[in-house]
């Protein structure tokens, strides 16, 4: 789990650097592609932990799906955030 992280950070990091790089409006059409990477990526994370969930039981199971939401959760208020600053950019 912590390699698909680190590849979702690095991911996030490269993305974010193309969208500085580019002119203003393409600036917000980057951070829109960054910000859906994002989601995309810590959608993958969330599913690959509610699949892992679903082979247990009880209360690790439902520790494992409180964590799931969390990415999930973690990853729309990074992409949100991204959204929010290349609109007050432009």
């Amino acid at each position: 789990m912590k390699k698909i992280m680190k590849g979702a950070m690095i991911a996030s990091v490269a993305a974010l650097g193309l969208s500085l790089a580019a002119c203003d409006s393409k600036k917000e059409e980057a951070a829109e592609a960054t910000a859906d990477a994002v989601e995309a990526t810590t959608d993958a994370t969330a599913d690959a932990m509610d699949s892992q969930a679903a082979g247990m039981s009880g209360e690790a199971k439902d520790m494992m799906n409180d964590k799931a939401d969390a990415v999930r959760a973690s990853g729309n208020t990074e992409a949100d955030a991204i959204r929010d600053k290349a609109d007050k950019t432009n």
